[in-house]
């Protein structure tokens, strides 16, 4: 098993295990002022983990692509992220 793919996969369970965790949370304080709050968290974790994620597969293939299409991979992903963060 790829030790790339491994990491990846296993952020990405970190990242749902931290949803499920505040969904839970949110039920249990049965308040809607600490489930937004809960919920405000959430939207800093989802791009960090996006951003870990996406870093650790272009590390994997950073040997496999050339210059030209790496500078396109990152355009897309800058992309992605104007498009999250931005209001």
């Amino acid at each position: 098993m790829s030790k790339v793919v491994l990491m990846m996969a296993l952020l990405r369970l970190l990242s749902g295990s931290i949803e499920i965790s505040a969904a839970l949370l949110m039920l249990r304080f049965n308040q809607i002022e600490k489930a937004l709050v809960i919920n405000s968290s959430l939207a800093l974790v989802g791009p960090i983990i996006l951003i870990a994620t996406t870093t650790i597969g272009l590390v994997g293939l950073s040997d496999k692509l050339s210059a030209g299409k790496f500078v396109w991979v990152l355009a897309g992903v800058t992309c992605l992220m104007i498009g999250i963060l931005k209001k």
